[in-house]
């Protein structure tokens, strides 16, 4: 068993019993991120209670060797996608992707994810073409936000 399940057996049982899901779990460089979500967005104020809990919790355990520092919150607005269920809830959602070097094509694509199933994502570029990628040949991935309306343009401030 990796330290990173040793760890998810740990954490998993405390996000449910939060009232969350378990997003995503990443152990790496010495960070431990722990991503939770629940339909309508978590409150800061239970992630902050989640994050002491699991912090005693892996205080008491100890699964990962050495230090590390523990991060835990939502996944934002702009997700990792590292899952085939990630990608699959992404479905009609503007992403980036880079792939691995070596992969045929572009290494970095952006477009609406169109298609998704367990061993691949399809993903369509403003263009209109449509481009397959498997899970293992993508290097990262995540959601874009497009934030409304122009920005404003720099006013100089009046001194009174």
């Amino acid at each position: 068993m990796t330290t990173t399940d040793r760890v998810r057996d740990i954490v998993a049982p405390l996000v449910a019993d939060a009232d969350l899901d378990l997003y995503d779990l990443d152990l790496a460089g010495g960070v431990l991120q722990v991503l939770v979500d629940k339909p309508g967005g978590a409150d800061i104020g239970v992630i902050s209670t989640l994050a002491r809990t699991i912090s005693r919790a892996l205080d008491e355990h100890d699964p990962i060797d050495g230090t590390y520092a523990l991060e835990v919150s939502s996944p934002g607005l702009e997700r990792p996608l590292r899952e085939p269920a990630h990608f699959a809830k992404a479905v009609g959602t503007t992403v980036k992707v880079k792939t691995k070097p070596g992969v045929e094509g572009d290494r970095r694509i952006e477009g609406v994810i169109t298609a998704s199933n367990d061993t691949a994502v399809t993903v369509q570029p403003a263009d209109g073409s449509e481009r397959t990628l498997r899970y293992e040949d993508i290097e990262r991935a995540r959601t874009t936000f497009e934030w409304g309306g122009a920005p404003k343009k720099n006013q100089e401030r009046t001194k009174s």
